[in-house]
């Protein structure tokens, strides 16, 4: 089960760029569960992108609204 802060964060990043300011720990937590992965296109920069099973988590969240 995912905190809200946790699908806050992944709303956050499904609707930006990818370039968000997140809390590191949430950040892990999303990392750990596969719903987003890491992707370092620069050495001093990295982006967020959601995975293909975060997005399906955010479909059945928008379903139960």
């Amino acid at each position: 089960m995912l905190s809200p802060h946790e699908i806050a964060a992944l709303m956050l990043l499904d609707s930006a760029d990818g370039n968000l300011e997140l809390d590191p720990a949430d950040l892990e937590s999303l990392v750990h569960r596969q719903l987003v992965q890491l992707e370092r296109p620069t050495h001093d920069r990295s982006q967020v992108r959601l995975t293909n099973h975060g997005r399906k988590y955010l479909a059945t969240v928008a379903k139960r609204r």
